[in-house]
């Protein structure tokens, strides 16, 4: 399985709604965690790339400024927290994780 799917299974196990990359006009149930592919990290040796870790920015979107959810995507390995922000009355909490 794809590293993003694999991802994805792991999001989902956290809550419902799960959406990657999603298009702009598509409306999302809340709450909800919405990732997107950021980076690639590289590592060398000798001059040459042997191990690639992908990541992902991962937001939590949720109506519930006490929600669990943020705390169960930060336990996830290789996450950190990014920031908060609130928009459209909406609690939003973003991290960056290596997957």
């Amino acid at each position: 399985m794809a590293q993003r799917a694999e991802l994805h299974e792991v999001l989902l196990g956290i809550v419902e709604n799960v959406y990657f990359q999603p298009p702009s006009n598509l409306q999302m149930s809340y709450p909800c965690i919405r990732y997107e592919r950021t980076d690639i990290k590289t590592e060398f040796a000798d001059n040459s790339p042997y191990k690639h870790m992908t990541a992902y920015t991962v937001t939590i979107i949720d109506q519930n400024p006490d929600s669990d959810i943020p705390a169960k995507v930060g336990a996830l390995p290789m996450c950190v927290f990014d920031r908060f922000y609130t928009a459209d009355n909406l609690n939003h909490d973003v991290y960056k994780i290596f997957f």
